[in-house]
């Protein structure tokens, strides 16, 4: 009696290992959400590390994932997934000041209710982003035995976005994110998960989709010259926007040109700034403001001269 137990569990060990298994034990394997060279950035600041204005306008799902007689091209859950993660992402890194664009009759009827006016109390930016979801996929993969079955599911996502001047409405700069997210799962003789298709790849997905998207951003906006504008002139002091939040520092130096003039070009049809003139390099001294945005700076004049009271007429600009 005993050997024919020994012989069937022989038998039974033998067939399970000739059944479906899997490798590894249930797991999800996520995308980083931040490349190596934008936490090596966040951790490490190039000074002075100063901060562009950016707005995220319109984002859109380009692919049949989602649609429906429920949503719209303009009320897309995908989409404004996308958007809402990509104004997160570039606040969390924190070079950007980033403003609202998206939601401007909301806002706008909040200044009403407020009793202030709606378009004069909006700042200007240095770049905006338009982007879409242009991929979308998922797919489940999966092997069965006689007593076992291992099931992968796997989603992919592609997001694109460009820079946009908001002065000339040029798209400056391209740039392609991805992302992809994958779980699996197995069970042998009725033992193990079977899971059903688990939504939060999707958004798990498309968040390593955005952050790859970032890096590409932040990549191209640093390289852009920075400038800012003169508030007010008092003899050898001059006061401008922007403080220690937005990366100035005690020393830093800055060129105070006038702002050239704006002429048309006949070849391409768009704006063209001539060059202004230098009228003179000021050093930062000191700052001011409560915040972030309302902040600024006091700086010395230590070459040239400012014999140009109308501060429209002049502009903020590194030292190169």
């Amino acid at each position: 009696m005993s050997k024919l137990t020994t012989v069937s569990v022989a038998t039974l060990t033998m067939t399970l290992a000739a059944c479906a298994t899997v490798e590894k034990p249930a797991e999800r394997v996520i995308a980083p959400q931040l490349t190596e060279e934008v936490q090596t950035t966040q951790a490490a600041p190039v000074a002075p590390r100063l901060k562009r204005r950016i707005a995220v306008a319109r984002f859109s799902n380009s692919t049949n994932y989602g649609k429906g007689l429920l949503f719209d091209g303009e009320n897309d859950p995908l989409a404004d997934q996308a958007r809402d993660m990509l104004v997160k992402r570039l606040i969390e890194t924190g070079q950007f000041m980033v403003f609202e664009r998206d939601n401007l009759e909301e806002l706008s009827l909040e200044r009403t209710l407020l009793g202030e006016e709606g378009a004069s109390n909006l700042v200007g930016v240095d770049a905006v982003v338009i982007g879409s979801v242009t991929q979308f996929g998922r797919k489940t993969e999966g092997q069965v035995g006689f007593l076992s079955s291992t099931k992968k599911q796997t989603v992919a996502a592609t997001v694109e976005g460009r820079l946009v001047d908001p002065r000339t409405s040029l798209a400056f700069f391209s740039a392609s994110g991805q992302g992809e997210t994958s779980t699996e799962s197995g069970e042998v003789a009725g033992f193990g998960s079977r899971a059903a298709y688990d939504a939060s790849l999707n958004d798990a997905a498309i968040a390593a989709a955005i952050s790859d998207l970032t890096s590409e951003i932040i990549g191209n906006l640093a390289d852009r010259p920075w400038s800012t504008d003169v508030l007010q002139i008092e003899g050898n002091q001059v006061f401008i926007s922007g403080g220690s939040r937005q990366g100035l520092k005690v020393g830093d130096r800055f060129s105070v040109e006038t702002v050239g003039k704006v002429i048309k070009s006949g070849q391409t049809g768009l704006p063209i700034t001539l060059p202004g003139s230098e009228l003179a390099v000021v050093e930062v001294t000191s700052f001011f403001g409560d915040s972030e945005y309302s902040e600024g700076s006091i700086a010395n004049v230590v070459s040239g001269s400012l014999s140009i009271q109308d501060t429209k007429q002049l502009t903020v600009k590194e030292v190169k």
